[in-house]
């Protein structure tokens, strides 16, 4: 059974930092894309992320391209979501995606996520 879990989310002010983490188990990690979708209230779920474990490409949605980072850690099973700049905007719950996949029209894809973790942006 394939399990995530994410936790560092929580409250900021806008322009700070936060750095959410994915634990992953029933899978290794190295094998399979995986990225970040969020959603916010009232909101459609948007793709916030994707790394490709074939080719190394890396997907941003444009709103937080030059912004977020993601990255892996495979020792650890463990993908992270380095969010800097924050702005009000950001503010949604967070979600680590398995397979995720992005088309050429830019529409996100994935087949398991988590429970979320909160991220709220305010002054």
């Amino acid at each position: 059974q394939v399990q995530l879990v994410e936790s560092g989310g929580g409250l900021v002010q806008p322009g700070g930092s936060l750095r959410l983490s994915c634990a992953a188990s029933g899978f290794t990690l190295d094998y399979l894309n995986i990225g970040w979708f969020r959603q916010a209230p009232g909101k459609e779920r948007e793709g916030v992320s994707c790394t490709n474990s074939r080719n190394s490409s890396t997907y941003y949605h444009h709103s937080v391209k030059g912004r977020f980072t993601i990255s892996r850690d495979n020792a650890k099973n463990t993908v992270y979501l380095q969010m800097n700049s924050l702005k009000p905007e950001d503010t949604a719950v967070y979600y680590c995606a398995t397979n995720c996949r992005v088309d050429y029209s830019g529409t996100y894809y994935y087949d398991d996520w988590g429970q979320g973790t909160q991220v709220t942006v305010s002054s």
